[in-house]
C-alpha cells in the first residue's frame, strides 16, 4: 500500500460538532491566517439545520480536516474545505468533497457551487476533475487580503454524482 493510500483509508469522516471546533479553529488558523473563519462564523453553521459538516479524524483521532455544505432547495455552497498541510495530497480534500456532493443529491440539490481563490490552482484543478465549471470572479472577495474568487458550479441532476 503507497502511504498515500495508507494515510486515506485511516481518516475516518464523521459530523462536526461545537466540541470539535477548537481543532478546527487551530486549522483555519494554519490555512487562511488572516482570512481564517471565526468561532462565531462556525457556531452559526453549525446552528444551521440547512447545513452539513464534517470533520475528518486520523487513526489517532487528531483532527487533519474538515469541510461544510448548505443546501438551500435546489442549489448546494461549499461553505469551507481545509485539510492540514501535512495530509494535503493525499486525497483527502477530494473524499470530502465527494462526501458533501453526495450529501446535496441526499438533500434534493441539483447545483452545487463555491467560490476559490483565484490563486489557488491545486483547489481548482481539484473542483474541476469533479466536474465544476468556471461561472465568473468574484472581484475582492478574500478579506482582508482583496483576492479575487473563482465562482464555480456542478451540475448535479445531470448524473454526475
Amino acid at each position: 500500500m503507497s502511504p498515500t493510500a495508507s494515510v486515506t483509508s485511516a481518516v475516518t469522516l464523521i459530523p462536526l460538532r461545537w466540541w470539535h471546533l477548537e481543532s478546527v479553529l487551530d486549522m483555519e488558523a494554519e490555512l487562511f491566517g488572516a482570512e481564517a473563519w471565526s468561532s462565531e462564523m462556525f457556531w452559526s453553521e453549525l446552528a444551521n439545520p440547512d447545513t452539513f459538516y464534517l470533520l475528518a479524524t486520523d487513526a489517532g483521532g487528531a483532527a487533519v480536516g474538515y469541510a461544510g455544505l448548505a443546501v438551500t432547495g435546489p442549489e448546494s455552497f461549499i461553505q469551507t474545505v481545509g485539510v492540514t498541510r501535512a495530509v494535503q495530497g493525499t486525497g483527502l480534500g477530494r473524499r470530502l468533497m465527494e462526501a458533501l456532493l453526495a450529501e446535496a443529491v441526499r438533500r434534493g440539490a441539483t447545483s452545487c457551487w463555491l467560490e476559490v481563490r483565484t490563486d489557488n490552482a491545486t483547489a481548482q484543478q481539484l473542483y474541476r476533475s469533479l466536474g465544476f465549471q468556471d461561472r465568473g470572479v468574484r472581484r475582492g472577495y478574500y478579506q482582508p487580503s482583496g483576492a479575487d474568487a473563482l465562482i464555480m458550479e456542478l451540475d448535479l441532476a445531470g448524473g454526475a454524482r
